[in-house]
């Protein structure tokens, strides 16, 4: 790829003279990333998708998504257009297609190169704070969001056929606990207030913070698709376990949780509406991030060749979800905070 794609490339985004840097892929990583510094401009980064399972249509439909959101205010990395005015670049080689993006880079680092450390003399609140406020802007925003190239919706690839064929036969309760959430998700609304285009992938190792001001700026929309709204704030809860998952006290997560929450919503609804009744339906939705995560690591397996296994935290997954423990089992006599999850 370095040899013989990158000249192309740096051809089509004109990007000569940049310094090209590869990113060290994280274990569910999809696509190669690369780093572009210079010194006369500011810096970028490369994406270069090359798994088959996506077509042009969803990459599209990905982009276009960013483009919109970043024209209407949303604080994200906007899309670079190329040389042919292109958002999206499509290269054959060796009879293997790669499709190409190059997206502005975010100001700012992400948290954990901050030591989980917040802005000094600033209180986490105002953290916990702009994460749902960030949030509900982009929700907002896709509340008027009409695509021209569609991207799947969550009942489209979350389907029972797809979940039966999936899950090894070894875990039958597995399976029925995984296609009885899905049936439940059947019955929900689906109007222009609670189901949309969401990030799906919404948490600290997806934006960067400046830290001189506060400021979240989003990226990496490759999982986003059309979902219910609470799906994110969902994983935003699931977020701020974090902060408190070493307290042997499970009155005191319960409360620091609730308050966490609390201010994550304060900062969403400042930008967009969410009615009670859909807030009531959270714990559904921690069980359904848990099933995402579940079919995402059986995914892994299947395309890695590996035989289906289950280590420690995909068992405590699958426990939470066959034993109906909400919360992720965080309050629950399950968890442990000298080996949490």
């Amino acid at each position: 790829m370095d040899a013989q794609l990158l000249p192309l490339i740096s051809e089509l985004f004109d990007s000569k003279g940049y310094e090209i840097q590869l990113i060290p892929a994280h274990d569910r990583g999809r696509n190669v990333v690369y780093t572009c510094e210079s010194e006369d401009a500011e810096e970028k980064i490369l994406r270069i998708a090359f798994l088959n399972d996506r077509s042009r249509e969803d990459y599209l439909g990905e982009i276009e998504f960013v483009r919109y959101l970043f024209e209407h205010g949303a604080s994200i990395s906007d899309v670079i257009s190329s040389r042919n005015g292109n958002l999206l670049e499509e290269l054959t080689f060796n009879n293997w297609t790669y499709f190409i993006t190059l997206f502005k880079k975010a100001k700012g680092k992400m948290l954990v190169e901050n030591h989980y450390q917040y802005r000094e003399g600033v209180p986490i609140n105002e953290y916990y704070y702009n994460c749902g406020k960030v949030l509900g802007k982009l929700h907002q925003l896709s509340k008027g969001y009409t695509a021209v190239h569609h991207r799947y919706s969550f009942i489209e690839k979350y389907n029972s056929e797809y979940i039966d064929k999936l899950i090894p036969n070894s875990l039958p309760q597995l399976k029925d606990k995984l296609l009885e959430i899905l049936k439940t998700l059947e019955g929900l609304d689906r109007n222009l207030e609670t189901f949309g285009m969401v990030h799906f992938d919404y948490n600290d190792g997806n934006y960067l913070i400046d830290f001189d001001t506060g400021q979240i700026t989003v990226f990496d929309f490759d999982n986003s698709c059309y979902c219910w709204y609470l799906f994110d704030l969902a994983g935003l809860w699931i977020q701020g376990v974090g902060w408190i998952q070493f307290e042997p006290d499970a009155g005191k997560r319960r409360k620091f949780m609730d308050d966490y929450f609390e201010t994550i919503l304060a900062g969403y609804r400042s930008e967009t509406r969410i009615d009670d009744f859909m807030l009531d339906k959270l714990p559904l939705f921690i069980q359904v991030t848990l099933l995402e995560n579940v079919v995402d690591t059986f995914e892994v397996l299947r395309n890695k060749g590996n035989k289906p296994e289950c280590d420690e935290e995909l068992s405590y997954l699958i426990k939470c979800l066959e034993d109906d423990i909400p919360f992720k089992g965080f309050f629950h006599k399950i968890y442990s905070c000298e080996a949490p999850f």
